[in-house]
């Protein structure tokens, strides 16, 4: 059971000050009687709430992926940067919360949710979740790379990185890669390539689990998943291997003598 406002702000008819100014105008209706009690329980299961003649479905997760732009702080309010938040703007679901973090000037992709059973098995370290990453790397990535990635990077903490799937699409004084990892740790993409004497200059995630960026987002922009994006997190169906290669976004190349 649930009240009547919190059903109707948590599907975005409004904040709960305007919904209950809608209730008192009798534009909301439950089981086909007018309502005007706010604090009116709701069964979700089987109580008919509508808004203006129109039924409104309740759901009790909602799952988004966001286009993370640069200069944007994962968090739920900052007194120096645009949030994360502040591009889903208003009215929204107070609940909502991101899985994970990505730094500042790294963009990419962000799921919100307020599904917190799906954060726990996305952010787990026992879970092995992979996360791939497109960077330009200052420096030439070399195939030795990629056998240092494979056997874990020391960056300073007291074990190695797990084991990371190097792809190197092109070799210059600016390197451009594919990264795979199952960890989460702090800045640690930077970490492993600082650590290899070599700095990132641009850092995009690409891919989370089996869930990749809609490139048709752009930096700012999100949507809802779809039920089989969902169902793909959920069921934990990964990103590896020719599958991350049938999906690389457009503008990724492969460059001929890539490893994965």
């Amino acid at each position: 059971m649930i009240r009547l406002d919190k059903y109707l702000a948590d599907m975005n008819i409004g904040t709960r000050s305007q919904v209950k100014q809608y209730l008192k105008k009798g534009m909301v209706t439950v089981n086909q009687q007018i309502e005007t009690n706010p604090g009116r329980k709701i069964d979700q299961t089987s109580d008919v709430v509508s808004f203006q003649g129109e039924f409104v479905a309740y759901a009790s997760h909602v799952y988004y992926m966001f286009h993370k732009p640069a200069g944007c702080v994962t968090a739920t309010r900052d007194k120096r940067h645009k949030t994360v938040f502040d591009y889903l703007g208003e009215p929204r679901r107070k609940d909502l919360f991101p899985v994970g973090r990505l730094d500042l000037d790294t963009e990419g992709l962000l799921l919100i949710t307020n599904d917190g059973s799906l954060c726990h098995e996305l952010l787990s370290p026992v879970k092995h979740v992979p996360k791939t990453y497109y960077a330009k790397v200052s420096g030439m990535v070399m195939e030795t790379d990629i056998r240092k990635f494979q056997s874990g990077i020391e960056i300073g903490e007291r074990k190695p990185t797990e084991p990371a799937e190097l792809v190197i699409l092109n070799c210059g004084k600016v390197s451009e890669i594919l990264l795979t990892i199952t960890e989460g740790k702090f800045h640690q993409v930077k970490r492993m390539f600082e650590a290899l004497g070599k700095k990132v200059v641009y850092l995009k995630r690409i891919s989370m689990g089996g869930l990749f960026l809609d490139e048709t987002l752009s930096p700012g922009e999100y949507r809802p998943l779809t039920e089989e994006e969902i169902k793909t997190l959920k069921t934990n169906e990964v990103a590896y291997a020719d599958r991350l290669f049938t999906n690389l976004p457009p503008g990724y190349g492969r460059a001929a003598d890539s490893t994965i």
